[in-house]
Parts: C-alpha cells; structure tokens; sequence
C-alpha cells in the first residue's frame, strides 16, 4: 500500500517538477522584456516559507532562497491562493510597487508556482506629478482616490519574516505582552496561525520567547483551538 501512495505521487511530483523547470526559464528573458525596475520573482509552493527559487532584477532584494512574503505565506496557509494582477503594495523605504502574482496549478488543481512580477513605480508617479502641474485641471475635477496599497513584507530572510508576523499578531491582539491574559495570547497564536506563522522552523520556540510562555504552552494553545474548529 505504501508502495502504491507512493506511485500515486510520483507523477504529480513529476508534473510539478516539469512546470518549475518552465516557469524558471521564463524569469529571465521576461526580466529583460519587461521595462527597467522590474523584478521577476518564481517561488515553489512545496518549499514554502523558502520558496523563491528563481529571481532576476533587482527590486526587492531578494535572492534565491528567501522567503516569501507574509501576504503569500497567509494565502497559503488560508488555501486561498489565486492569481491576483496589477495590485499596489510598497516597501519599507515607502518605494510603490505594482505587482501580479500568477499562481501556477498542476493537472489536479493543485498549486505548484507563484510566478511573480513587481515593478518600481515612482519615477512613474514622479512623471505623472510633472504631467499633471503641466496640464490642467480636467473638467470633470480629479478622479477617485486611489485604494490604499496593501500591506505584504518583502523580507531576506525567515528571521525578519518571523519577527514581522509576531510583531502584527501582537499588536492586533490590543494589548502588550507583559500585560496579556490567556485569552489574548491564544488570540495571539490564532492570528499567527492564520498567517501560516506556524509553516516556519522553531516558529514554536519563537512564539512561546515572544509570549512569554513554554513551548508546550503554545502547543497546548494550538491544541485548543484544533478542538475549537473541530466543534465548529
């Protein structure tokens, strides 16, 4: 039987290896097809938080190796990953990206690949601020606001990664550590699990030093919550 599981996943491996080999081909000639400032990024969903497999420009930071992002991470963790096209988002130093993700699925439906591309937009903005103060006011008056650009952390590695989630779970429960019942630390472990905190290494051990609780208090913790969405 085990012989036989087995021989089920091989072919999907197989697949899923085939659409890598792909996809890892394209990342170049689109780097260098695509306008300047732009980074293409291929991430491999099996090797999840490590994902980037493949990675040409420079815009991000990023290299072979690192981790996907929160906002990835958190999809994946939700199931809920899908191909999403010319959104905004924005790096530390306030630099405006616009990004596509195109999530790569295998025969089965399954997800395999985020093939990624993230564009450096300023020196388009700064174009569109002198095109505007040069052209007058359109009579219809200004368009509608911009959505605000969402939140995704663009991280080197899985230490700023985790440190990131912790930091946003923390600050979502309301209330400082030093200071948290248990009903805001097993808030805490809820919101890291929804973010899919709990794909990365000792991400145990790094939440337990955070709250200040034992590593078998946050397995107790993730234990309840297991029962609670089994009763739901």
């Amino acid at each position: 039987m085990e012989a036989g599981s087995q021989a089920a996943l091989g072919p999907s491996a197989q697949e899923a290896d085939a659409l890598l080999t792909v996809l890892s081909g394209l990342v170049e000639p689109l780097s260098r097809t695509l306008p300047a400032d732009t980074e293409v990024v291929l991430h491999d969903l099996r090797r999840l938080p490590n994902s980037v497999v493949a990675i040409a420009g420079d815009v991000t930071g990023r290299a072979v190796g690192s981790p996907a992002t929160d906002l990835l991470l958190r999809k994946a963790a939700a199931g809920t990953l899908e191909t999403s096209v010319g959104y905004e988002t924005r790096l530390p130093d306030g630099r405006s990206l616009r990004s596509t993700t195109i999530v790569v699925r295998d025969s089965a439906g399954e997800p395999v690949a985020a093939l990624c591309l993230n564009c450096d937009v300023m020196i388009w903005r700064a174009v569109k601020a002198i095109a505007e103060a040069m052209l007058p006011e359109d009579a219809t008056g200004p368009g509608p606001q911009a959505e605000e650009a969402p939140a995704e952390k663009f991280v080197r590695d899985i230490d700023e990664l985790a440190q990131h989630l912790l930091a946003e779970a923390i600050e979502a429960s309301g209330a400082p550590v030093d200071l948290m019942q248990k009903k805001h630390k097993i808030a805490v472990v809820q919101d890291l699990k929804d973010r899919g905190f709990f794909m990365l290494k000792e991400s145990v051990e790094m939440a337990a030093a955070a709250l200040q609780v034992t590593r078998f208090t946050i397995y107790n913790y993730l234990n309840e919550l297991g029962n609670d969405e089994r009763a739901g």
